[in-house]
């Protein structure tokens, strides 16, 4: 009785955990970060900050990981407590052996090609109707291709491109594969005439473009950058 419970039970957790890990890879997640997250919604474990911006910042997701934590707080209890009473009274496990059918059923659905790409589209359709770009997470807008980067760049007083500009600094900077998007001088954000603004001790550059690109062309800037952090781990 208890193996045939145990049986049911694992059986209906793998089959809610598959399910909504078909229905997360479908939004674009990963296969390895919705498995991870969807165990972790359900059971209210390692929802690690990182990741859970991927899905707090995406509406579909979201929605759907709103059912996994409801689900991992009231419906296991109730799962767990039906079984039993069933198998308590002897019943043929008519009732759960449904329940168990449905869950493979629906799993099975979301695996054909075709299921899953009438949902894609629709999750596709009601990204574009609903969603601002404002809305998504950094990664869902700027760091779609492994080469890019956005990257916080400071200006030390040792750093070559203080009291210059970009321009002066670095040569043919706008055929390079990088992007400037603002300055931040204190609380203030200098968003025009980037490339030509002095640049002064406590600015933060933002910029985005391909890892190697900017890697290579602030190479000093980042190894002062580093000197810096790791002198402040020492005071």
């Amino acid at each position: 009785m208890n193996l045939l419970f145990l049986l049911i039970y694992f059986i209906i957790i793998v089959g809610v955990i598959e399910i909504f890990v078909v229905l997360f890879r479908l939004t674009g997640l990963k296969l390895e970060i919705s498995r991870f997250q969807v165990i972790s919604l359900m059971t209210g474990t390692g929802f690690t900050t990182d990741e859970s911006e991927l899905i707090l910042g995406h509406p579909i997701r979201r929605k759907l990981a709103t059912f996994l934590i409801l689900f991992g707080a009231f419906s296991l209890a109730v799962i767990i407590s039906s079984i039993s009473q069933f198998l308590s009274k002897g019943l043929q496990a008519k009732e759960v052996l449904v329940l168990v059918a449905v869950v493979l059923c629906v799993y099975l659905a979301l695996k054909l090609t075709w299921v899953q790409r009438e949902l894609s589209d629709l999750f596709n359709r009601k990204m574009k109707e609903n969603v601002e770009i404002a809305d998504l997470p950094v990664r869902e807008v700027f760091l779609k291709n492994k080469e890019d980067t956005l990257l916080f760049l400071p200006i030390f007083r040792e750093s070559k491109l203080a009291r210059h500009t970009l321009h002066q600094s670095i040569e043919k900077f706008d055929q390079l594969e990088m992007s400037v998007l603002f300055i931040k001088r204190g609380k203030v954000k200098i968003r025009r005439n980037l490339l030509d603004t002095l640049l002064h001790e406590g600015d933060q550059v933002l910029l985005f473009g391909t890892k190697k690109v900017i890697y290579e062309t602030f190479y000093q800037d980042l190894l002062l950058m580093n000197e810096k952090e790791v002198e402040k781990g020492l005071l």
